[in-house]
């Protein structure tokens, strides 16, 4: 492959994976701290009718309509949730699982009514999104990182995703110290005045505009594995809110790059002459990183400790 191609081919689709999963790993300790790992399930499937929404709107995939359609259905998820928890006294697991195969359900719906699948927004890119078609067709090698023209013909994914990726490192920035009591001790955070459910309603709709923003390049089931994955693997190995925070986003952004790495070597080692799907390679890896944490938290766990002499 040469230089050209692989920054035609190969690195709009890695920046994607790199800035998606980064956001998703980032966001997900907050929700695993919290107890609340299937919330990020839910939103990442609830968002689907906002974004067929906003296509509808639109007629085209044009990226700020389908947030704000995301996010309008985040919002509407998240606000039945919490009915169904109360009217139906369900516990929030139960509630969670109703609500967002119902959205995800009518999002389906939705999608063929609005003639969606025209454009590829199809089944098989909302489950597993089309990263290997992120392509910047205009690059000419190492000059295109200095040309405008060129910079201005990257995949409209990548400003998306880099522009969520930078709002979200900057929300979390400031609201540091509040999520860290909203993750701990949301009773004493509320009682020293924080306002713990307006930073609930921002968590939200942070992992609604991080699912979103990876929707299309990686899909719905990636999503949710990065959400979960980086942090449960950070979570088995440190007790630090700050290790597991900014670990949780450096694994998911070194998963992407990793898996999308693999995704074409991996099979060609073994002697076959195609191509796995990166998305699903990353999601594997996911797994594997939360497997490997385990074993190296037991082995940690078994160690034999110094002895204390006494005298």
């Amino acid at each position: 492959m040469t230089t050209e191609d692989f920054f035609r081919l190969d690195l709009p689709a890695l920046l994607a994976a790199i800035l998606a999963c980064g956001s998703c790993g980032l966001l997900g300790s907050f929700l695993l701290l919290r107890r609340d790992s299937l919330l990020g399930d839910a939103l990442s499937h609830a968002v689907l009718p906002g974004i067929i929404a906003g296509f509808a709107i639109t007629g085209a995939r044009a990226g700020l309509p389908m947030l704000l359609g995301a996010l309008a259905a985040a919002l509407l998820a998240v606000f039945v949730i919490g009915l169904v928890r109360r009217v139906a006294r369900l516990e929030s697991g139960a509630a969670t699982g109703a609500v967002f195969t119902s959205f995800f359900a009518l999002g389906l719906m939705l999608m063929e009514a609005t003639g969606a699948r025209s454009v590829d927004l199809d089944l098989d890119c909302v489950l597993f999104g089309q990263l290997e078609s992120v392509v910047w067709l205009e690059a000419q090698g190492f000059a295109s990182l200095l040309d405008p023209v060129a910079l201005a013909a990257l995949p409209r994914q990548l400003f998306l995703l880099a522009a969520v990726a930078v709002v979200l490192a900057g929300l979390v920035a400031l609201l540091w110290r509040p999520l860290h009591l909203l993750c701990f001790d949301p009773d004493y955070a509320a009682a020293i005045g924080l306002p713990a459910r307006g930073l609930e309603l921002a968590l939200n709709l942070m992992v609604a505009a991080a699912a979103v923003a990876a929707f299309e390049a990686v899909g719905s089931i990636l999503v949710v594995a990065m959400l979960v994955c980086p942090a449960a693997a950070i979570r088995l190995l440190t007790d630090s809110y700050r290790a597991q925070v900014l670990g949780g986003a450096a694994l998911g952004a070194a998963l992407g790059a990793l898996g999308y790495a693999l995704a074409g070597p991996l099979p060609a080692a073994f002697g076959q002459n195609f191509a796995l799907n990166a998305a699903g390679v990353i999601g594997t890896l996911g797994g594997l990183a939360v497997a490997g944490a385990m074993v190296l938290r037991q082995l940690r766990n078994a160690s034999p400790k110094p002895a204390i002499i006494s005298g």
